[in-house]
């Protein structure tokens, strides 16, 4: 998973002698975003390979060096100075008019590619480029809400970046206990689901046979991962988190589990947030199970429901009040007959939440629901008190879901998704919608978070 040392070597080598050519020092200079202005401008005009290597490293390490005051600023400098040349790409326009032919074409859209998108191929040059340009997204991303005008920049690293994090270039490597402590640590730390708490916490995840771990890699990132599942095999479909996770269960030989349970998936790089990783893990870790273990009928997740109790708090109709009153004692969840109350408002809103609630362009609102519906799975079940941690009794009342990948659906319920935002769900789901079931107050789109949950 390493780079090849040859190939790194090289081209630091290269970008050595293009900064002894090019008499690259700093000297009493000051980095800032003006000085890495004139090193991105020069980038550009650059022809040699020597050259470009060597000024696509210097602004790299420049940039490490800024404070965050001078990132901000040199955000502004990409979106300000390496823009698209409107002159350009009003003449491209009226040359296509004239003679709209594939050249005309290809020379218009060449005009309306901004230049910032050259600068970023030409940094990406650099020893490490792609790692550095993955950690000066993350730091764009964390400014977007304070400064929305830098969505253009994030547009054009967005586009880039899907195409360098291409499938194609992907990794896929099963993670268990003798995998390297570096990237064991980094699993522990990057879980966004279920936190991992402690090393036997992780080895009770990755090591029994009925436990699996798979991770894409970038030949680029190292040892750093994108995202990684957790996968357990088992006899049905679960119904909580606990039977997932307890530290005394009873194993289950691989050969006679029926049923793959995707229980975690994490997104690891806060730079690549919005590039999709998490369908083709799933898929590709389906495919390999299905050829490893043909005993397996069944795939299906435990899913959290992040968005429900926040969505429930906005509710006004009577149902909506009545549960919130419930939940809103301490312990609810202990009591039986707290618990048998509460379910019976609950179960009908959740159904409702996923069925008709939507936000205001019309999506579903809980964002893992997208992710997994879009993808072709049908929602199967929801789960009274799936989990228990304080975590989701706060985000859920404690509600899981099971989401159901029937492979011969798939497509079909992907295209009806994506068409018309038609929810697959299993009839026992339908009928906990009530019979009058009150519309959503104004919906609102969550918040992206960093990870794609199951």
């Amino acid at each position: 998973m390493d780079r090849s040392p040859f190939f790194a070597d090289l081209l630091n080598t290269i970008a050595d002698r293009g900064r002894m050519m090019l008499n690259l020092v700093r000297g009493d200079e000051p980095v800032s975003a003006d000085s890495l202005a004139r090193l991105c401008t020069r980038l550009l005009s650059s022809q040699g390979e020597a050259s470009g290597v060597a000024y696509a490293r210097e602004i790299l390490e420049r940039w490490r060096t800024l404070a965050a005051d001078g990132r901000l600023a040199f955000l502004h400098v990409l979106r300000d100075r390496f823009g698209t040349d409107h002159g350009r790409l009003a003449d491209a326009v009226d040359a296509y008019r004239d003679a709209p032919d594939d050249h005309t074409a290809l020379a218009l859209h060449d005009a309306a590619e901004p230049a910032r998108q050259e600068l970023l191929r030409r940094l990406n040059l650099a020893p490490g480029g792609i790692e550095t340009l993955v950690r000066m997204r993350e730091d764009l991303l964390a400014r977007l809400p304070a400064s929305p005008d830098l969505a253009l920049v994030d547009a054009d690293f967005t586009h880039l970046l899907s195409s360098w994090f291409n499938r194609g270039f992907l990794v896929l490597r099963r993670i268990d206990w003798a995998t390297p402590a570096n990237i064991l640590e980094k699993i522990i730390r990057y879980e966004a689901v279920h936190a991992i708490h402690t090393w036997d916490d992780l080895r009770r995840r990755i090591e029994p046979d009925d436990r699996l771990c798979y991770a894409f890699f970038h030949p680029q990132l190292g040892d750093e991962p994108l995202i990684f599942v957790e996968v357990a095999l088992t006899r049905a479909m679960p119904l909580t988190i606990a039977e997932l996770l307890a530290d005394e269960r009873p194993p289950v030989q691989p050969r006679q589990a029926t049923t793959a349970v995707f229980y975690s998936i994490s997104n690891c790089q806060e730079g690549l947030r919005g590039i999709s990783f998490g369908n083709f893990l799933i898929k590709q870790v389906v495919e390999d199970l299905r050829r490893d273990l043909p005993g397996l009928t069944d795939f299906v997740t435990l899913s959290p429901v992040p968005g429900f109790a926040r969505w429930l708090a906005e509710q006004t109709d009577p149902a909506a009040a009545e549960a919130l009153n419930l939940v809103a004692n301490q312990g609810w969840h202990a009591d039986p007959a707290l618990r048998e109350r509460a379910g019976q408002h609950l179960l009908p809103l959740a159904a409702q939440y996923f069925l008709e609630a939507r936000t205001t362009s019309g999506k579903v609102i809980d964002p893992v629901a997208r992710f997994h519906l879009g993808n072709g799975a049908r929602l199967e079940r929801i789960n009274l008190l799936g989990d228990l941690s304080s975590r989701a009794l706060r985000q859920a009342h404690g509600l899981m879901v099971n989401y159901s990948y029937k492979l011969d659906d798939i497509e079909k319920n992907h295209e009806l998704f994506a068409a018309k935002n038609d929810v697959a769900a299993a009839p026992t789901v339908r009928r906990l919608l009530p019979k009058a079931a009150v519309r959503p107050a104004t919906p609102q789109l969550l918040p992206p978070g960093r990870s794609a949950q199951p």
